[in-house]
């Protein structure tokens, strides 16, 4: 009691600085000014250092999976705040169990049969010897731990006649095969290829912000939300106030006013069907599990400012965090200060990927439906 009362006390302590008194104490080693901050190179999740990302779609299907493939095992946290979920290995990831780590994240379509993608994913990484081992013995392969989320993507018209062979496990060996560093499309691909968001096309989206200080934040997410990404009666998106440039349009935010029941472009107004919103986190200062949880949490802020209404009974909203720890913490800083920075810039950044994901949706041959660019 009295270790925790004292390690309280300091934080609170090397935060008063930044309170009532902020303008009269000089500013502590390690808290700012830090500058506002730019998108990376790419404005891409990529932009984290020791990242990669594969994509693969299925065109007959109207389906998709997306790899997030760290170079090395990374930690992890993940947070889900929608009613309907569909997740595979995310109780690794709770605190106290054995391992809050990862060795890739997949984010799919294809609802209960996209988990299968993780599959294909846990087999190409345990046959290069990748994954979680207690103890290596000859002949006792590692275990990968590869967490997965889908959305929900079975009503979009596609041929899902598969029968026994689901296009899952050979998506998710033909994402990871082409995980690589860099640029990658956006909209109508990967876990955003059948997507649909509201009634507009949704996709898969990214973005990332790099601090004055040099800590990078990246986001990718696949928008399939039940909720709006714009003002109704608009194109506005709602996340236009964090629009950087003109990266999903550049008409910034709108000025519309609207009542508590105008959902706008929903997919029903008000109503249900099956949705879900998928997301990743990336950065690379060295975050402990518990540390990106918070992100995780904070994150999920995002999704409010980018969709509405979301977090429904009908979506399965999921946003992982991980950490590729290759840079420190910023010297000085309390942890819970950068956590805090970290987290609010994540919400940030994965509000202006949802957008940029819608942004760049098309419509796949064949399918009938409305994009963004034509509204």
């Amino acid at each position: 009691m009295k270790v925790g009362m004292m390690k309280r006390r300091a934080v609170l302590g090397g935060m008063a600085a930044l309170g009532v008194g902020a303008a009269r104490a000089a500013p502590m080693p390690g808290l700012g000014p830090f500058g506002p901050g730019a998108p990376g190179r790419l404005n891409l999740i990529t932009d984290v250092a020791g990242l990669k990302i594969g994509l693969a779609d299925d065109a007959r299907a109207r389906t998709g999976t997306t790899v997030i493939l760290p170079d090395a095992r990374a930690a992890a946290a993940v947070d889900v705040r929608g009613g309907g979920p569909g997740t595979r290995e995310t109780d690794a990831l709770t605190a106290g169990n054995l391992v809050r780590s990862v060795d890739a994240v997949v984010l799919s379509g294809g609802s209960v049969y996209g988990l299968g993608a993780a599959d294909g994913v846990a087999a190409w990484l345990g046959m290069r010897g990748r994954g979680f081992s207690l103890s290596k013995a000859p002949g006792v392969p590692p275990s990968p731990i590869v967490p997965t989320a889908i959305l929900f993507d079975l009503a979009n018209g596609g041929d899902k006649n598969w029968g026994m062979a689901p296009p899952y496990h050979d998506l998710g060996v033909r994402a990871i095969g082409r995980a690589a560093y860099g640029a990658f499309p956006l909209g109508t691909v990967g876990a955003g290829y059948g997507a649909g968001a509201g009634s507009l096309k949704g996709g898969l989206g990214s973005a990332s912000l790099v601090t004055g200080d040099g800590m990078t934040v990246g986001a990718i997410v696949g928008v399939n939300c039940l909720g709006s990404v714009v003002e109704p009666g608009t194109k506005n998106f709602w996340a236009g106030a964090y629009e950087v440039g003109a990266e999903f349009g550049g008409l910034g935010p709108g000025s519309a006013r609207v009542s508590g029941e105008d959902w706008g472009l929903a997919k029903l107004n008000p109503g249900a069907r099956a949705n879900t919103t998928i997301a990743c986190i990336a950065t690379d200062v060295a975050l402990d599990a518990d540390e990106l949880k918070r992100v995780a949490m904070m994150a999920q802020d995002g999704l409010a400012r980018a969709i509405r209404p979301v977090h429904s009974p009908f979506d399965g909203d999921v946003v992982f965090a991980i950490s590729t720890a290759k840079r420190e913490m910023p010297a000085g800083a309390p942890r819970p200060f950068v956590v805090a920075r970290l987290g609010s810039i994540a919400g940030d950044v994965l509000a202006r990927a949802i957008a940029r994901g819608v942004y760049e949706a098309t419509l796949p041959p064949g399918m009938a439906g409305q994009t963004w660019k034509n509204l």
